[in-house]
């Protein structure tokens, strides 16, 4: 029994093992094609090829994505499988891909193109059935089995520019509204929509929707404008201007008007009149607009006006006049009828001044005579002016003054001259010229009576004569200034010092200071300074760019470091380097020197050799004493006197040839010892007063030291 059960199991498990399959293609189809009319039916296939080792079944599970979003997950036991599409839109237009997946594996179709063309029919609704003049009519067009996005297009027709469009996108809904304003005259309105859409794969557009019809109610009529007695007249001619209205609604406004002016108006009423005497000016085109809210209807006609008389010419000699001359004035008038009257005016401020009732006016002409001048004509109640014409007389000037700005007529080279130069009498505006000597310089011109100021810069040392010129609209006086001198000086350049001799100078002797400088303008005034003395050792001004100061007698203290200052009128001090200058010792006084110096030198060399001589003898003198003992005491014992020698120097023991003879013949004789020590003290005794002989030598003479 167990055996049979074993073999059931392993022929379960080889059977298990046999169910192998692989997944060969999958692959997408579109029925009835790849292209389908807006909505159309449309069948999405998908069928899975697959290759099996045995007769199992498998559960496959099929989805369907279009431009990689999943449309659709369907699980079958079947090979293949299907996605409906009822009514295909636009929007169902795309990539679509299926993907089959058994178990473990999973295979991809290729990517199939769908396209559905054509949008359906919009539909428009106004929300009004009737619209006023002025307002505005709310439209709706709506696609509702597309999606958005959408673009609809609005379409105003019977119009008379041609038809009026308004564009507007939805990006979330298949609808939209729009409004309208209605025009002035409009009878009846007439609209259309269109829908469009947008995407990767192209654009389709709808046709054109159902028209709607809208009536316009209408308040009042178009205005109506009438010139009695007619549109020619003449100036002089009474008119009258009526504008007349049909309303319904008495709230309207009429308003008459000559180009942008407004002659006449008047509220709540259907009629509007105005009177006028024209003029030439009244020629032209007149308006009448009448006005209810936003509503505005209006009629132009134009009216000719025939000249009676041409404008007055206002004849004169000349805009500028010299003071004195004949000013002379002539009024001209052209017309049909003779003129009634004629008069010459000055103008002022907007106010005349009656000059002469007459055609012409004539008068020696004065300043005050400069004016604004216009003529008048009169015909018929109808008075025209000439064009006004600006005369202005002028008085000549006079002889400019002219002066400098402080009253210093000198000025540093390089520095800035101001110089003003003014007429007293003379009409303005003035021209004044400057001059440097005869060229122009520079020109200015002054309105008022105030002096012209000029700025100069002079480049050159010395004398510059400046003048000006004053002239105005005169036509024949001009007057030139008296010349001013100016005097234009340099300031004082570098300054440099030296001196003869330089550096050393015996004591004694002189010394010269040479001061001068580059450049600048005389006098020049000179100062020698010592350092650390405020006060000048030498000062002198000359006409000179250099000054010598001579010092006759220097002595040592005039050592030290000299410098010297150099100024001019432009008060600007420039100083020099210092130099040094050491004061030696004068030629006696270095062999003076000389002289004591050797002569202290002999006196110490000659000190030196006696001390050395002495000091010699000195060290032989103990063994002379020593040698000579024995003789410097007699028998009986009594001390010897020493002796002098020739060069004052003392001998002990010293004795003629007999004294040494009988000496020598005592001693001979028999030696007495008793006398032994007597004579070795008298022997001490003699060197020590021989010691002290010498020392109080030494002691007398300061230079045996």
């Amino acid at each position: 029994m167990y055996l049979a059960l074993l073999v059931i199991l392993l022929h379960c498990s080889s059977l298990k093992a046999r169910e192998v399959f692989t997944i060969n293609k999958v692959e997408i189809q579109a029925a009835p094609s790849l292209q389908v009319h807006n909505g159309d039916a449309l069948t999405i296939l998908c069928t899975a090829d697959i290759s099996k080792s045995g007769n199992f079944m498998i559960e496959h599970n099929f989805t369907f994505f279009k431009d990689g979003r999943i449309l659709s997950d369907i699980t079958s036991l079947q090979n293949r499988t299907e996605y409906k599409i009822p009514a295909a839109r636009f929007a169902d237009t795309g990539e679509y891909v299926c993907m089959v997946k058994a178990k473990e594996k999973k295979k991809k179709s290729e990517v199939m193109l769908v396209k559905v063309t054509g949008l359906p029919k919009p539909k428009l609704t106004a929300l009004k059935t009737e619209v006023a003049e002025g307002e505005e009519l709310a439209l709706k067009c709506e696609v509702p089995e597309e999606a958005p996005p959408l673009t609809f297009t609005f379409q105003k027709l019977l119009t008379p520019g041609g038809p009026v469009t308004r564009t507007k996108e939805e990006l979330e809904k298949n609808f939209t509204t729009v409004e309208f304003l209605v025009e002035p005259g409009e009878k009846v309105l007439r609209f259309l929509c269109i829908a469009s859409v947008y995407s990767a794969h192209g654009m389709q557009e709808s046709a054109p929707s159902n028209e709607q019809l809208v009536p316009v109610v209408e308040h009042f009529s178009t205005p109506n404008l009438v010139i009695e007695p007619s549109l020619n007249v003449t100036e002089g001619d009474n008119v009258k201007l009526v504008c007349r209205v049909v309303v319904r609604n008495y709230d309207i406004e009429i308003i008459i008007q000559k180009d942008k002016v407004i002659l006449s108006s008047a509220r709540g009423q259907n009629f509007l009149t105005y009177f006028t005497k024209v003029r030439m000016e009244d020629n032209g085109n007149y308006t009448c607009k009448v006005e209810l809210g936003s509503v505005s209807k209006e009629k132009t006609v134009n009216m000719v006006v025939t000249e009676l008389f041409s404008k007055p010419e206002l004849i004169y000699p000349a805009k500028i006049i010299d003071e004195g001359d004949w000013l002379q004035l002539q009024c001209n008038v052209k017309g049909l009828l003779p003129v009634t009257k004629i008069s010459i005016k000055t103008r002022y401020l907007g106010k005349d001044n009656l000059l002469n009732d007459s055609s012409s006016f004539i008068t020696r002409a004065h300043v005050n005579d400069t004016a604004t001048y216009i003529c008048t004509a009169e015909i018929n109640g109808i008075i025209k002016e000439s064009d006004p014409v600006q005369i202005n007389v002028y008085a000549p000037v006079s002889i400019p003054q002219l002066w400098v700005a402080p009253s210093v007529h000198e000025v540093i080279l390089g520095g800035t001259i101001h110089i003003w130069c003014q007429s007293l009498y003379g009409t303005p505006p003035i021209t004044y010229k400057f001059f440097r000597g005869n060229k122009t310089v520079n020109s200015s011109q002054i309105f008022n009576k105030l002096p012209a100021e000029f700025k100069d810069k002079p480049t050159e040392v010395g004398v510059e004569q400046y003048s000006c010129e004053a002239s105005n609209h005169h036509s024949r006086i001009r007057k030139r200034s008296r010349e001013l001198n100016v005097t234009v000086i340099a300031s004082v350049g570098k300054v440099n010092l030296f001196s003869v001799p330089k550096m050393e100078v015996e004591d004694g002797k002189g010394i010269s200071f040479y001061c001068y400088v580059e450049t600048g303008s005389f006098p020049i005034n000179f100062k020698f300074f010592k350092r650390n003395n405020r006060k000048p050792l030498f000062e002198e001004t000359n006409m000179d760019t250099r000054v010598v100061s001579y010092k006759k007698t220097l002595s040592r203290q005039d050592s030290g470091e000299y410098f010297c200052e150099a100024s001019n009128p432009t008060n600007k001090v420039q100083r020099s380097d210092e130099i040094s200058i050491n004061v030696i010792l004068a030629s006696w006084q270095k062999v003076l020197i000389a002289v004591f110096v050797l002569v202290i030198f002999v006196i110490l060399a000659c000190g030196g050799c006696w001390w050395y001589l002495r000091k010699k003898r000195k060290a032989k003198r103990p063994s002379i004493e020593m040698s000579g003992s024995a003789g410097v005491t007699n028998s009986a014992g009594v001390k010897l006197e020493a002796r002098q020698n020739s060069d004052g120097q003392y001998y002990p023991g010293y004795m003629d040839d007999s004294e040494n003879h009988m000496k020598a013949t005592d001693e001979n004789k028999a030696p007495v010892q008793k006398g032994t020590e007597p004579v070795y003290s008298e022997i001490r005794k003699a060197k020590n007063d021989s010691g002290e002989n010498r020392y109080s030598k030494i002691e007398s003479c300061p230079d045996a030291t």
